[in-house]
């Protein structure tokens, strides 16, 4: 089979028809039923069944499907990866919401001041864990500033900030710090999700004491359990960045016993010597330096 064949294959298995996988690779529709025709005959056998819904893979077709999908997925880190040599001069950073609304502000003035002649052009998305670590898996970016404590295959991470996380308390409660867990999911515990980084340890912890919030609210983004806070539905825990930012609004409260968490700096070995990489490294370290300090204070 050529890679031609497998382009082909590929979207018609995602299309389910000529129609859509023509629109999908914009090329006419003969020009994907003679590429099929021509994989079909190299093979030896028919890999769709004509019928009035469409396309459908026969079981041949199925077996190939999890290699295809891979060698697809390759392609497409290739297609990437030839368009980041074409356009070397931008850095791409991802980083976790909250860290994001803290600290890169000031991380980005400070490398647009000290890059040259490094790249100047700077892309920085703010993510969830699971779609950042995918973005560097798939070279969409060159590091990413996350929450978690596992790591993902052929990522490297360094830990830069640990911590444990606070409880957010309307300031019209009155609550002696620090405040148990039990004492929170009274109160309505506005929950992470459970698979998020911090979420994980919160449902762990709460699981091995016997705990259960008595509110029924799941929540992914830490400011929104902020905000949610603010509005009067309940208790929040959160990191210690969005805690700050919400300081002036409401009560931060340390929660007897440890929920620990860690920032950390992940990227794939393919970008740890750059040069653009490393001196944001060492600027996200300093100003982290700096933010632990005015913490501390």
């Amino acid at each position: 089979m050529r890679l031609r064949h497998i382009e082909i294959i590929h979207a018609i298995m995602a299309s389910g028809s000529i129609s859509g996988a023509a629109r999908r690779l914009n090329v006419s529709q003969p020009n994907i039923s003679r590429v099929l025709a021509h994989a079909e005959q190299q093979l030896g056998f028919a890999l769709f069944d004509r019928r009035p819904s469409g396309l459908q893979p026969t079981s041949r077709a199925q077996r190939m499907m999890p290699e295809i999908d891979q060698l697809y997925l390759q392609l497409q880190r290739i297609d990437q990866l030839a368009q980041r040599l074409r356009a070397p001069e931008q850095l791409r950073i991802g980083a976790a919401h909250a860290i994001g609304q803290s600290l890169m502000a000031q991380v980005l003035l400070d490398y647009r001041r000290q890059a040259e002649p490094l790249p100047a052009d700077v892309e920085l998305v703010t993510g969830h864990h699971d779609t950042l670590c995918q973005d560097l898996l798939a070279d969409r970016l060159d590091l990413a500033l996350t929450f978690g404590q596992s790591l993902a295959p052929r990522l490297t991470a360094e830990v830069l900030y640990q911590a444990d996380m606070v409880a957010l308390v309307p300031p019209s409660v009155t609550v002696a710090a620090p405040v148990s867990l039990a004492w929170l999911c009274e109160h309505h515990l506005l929950m992470m999700q459970p698979q998020d980084p911090l979420g994980r340890v919160l449902h762990q912890t709460l699981r091995a004491q016997g705990l259960r919030s008595c509110g029924t609210l799941q929540i992914k983004t830490y400011s929104v359990i902020a905000d949610m806070v603010l509005a009067g539905g309940g208790v929040g825990i959160v990191d210690t960045f969005t805690a700050r930012r919400y300081a002036q609004q409401l009560q931060v409260v340390k929660i007897q016993g440890a929920l620990p968490f860690e920032v950390q700096l992940l990227m794939t070995a393919s970008h740890a010597a750059d040069p653009a990489v490393l001196l944001m490294r060492s600027i996200i370290r300093r100003r982290l330096e700096q933010w632990v300090d005015a913490q501390a204070a």
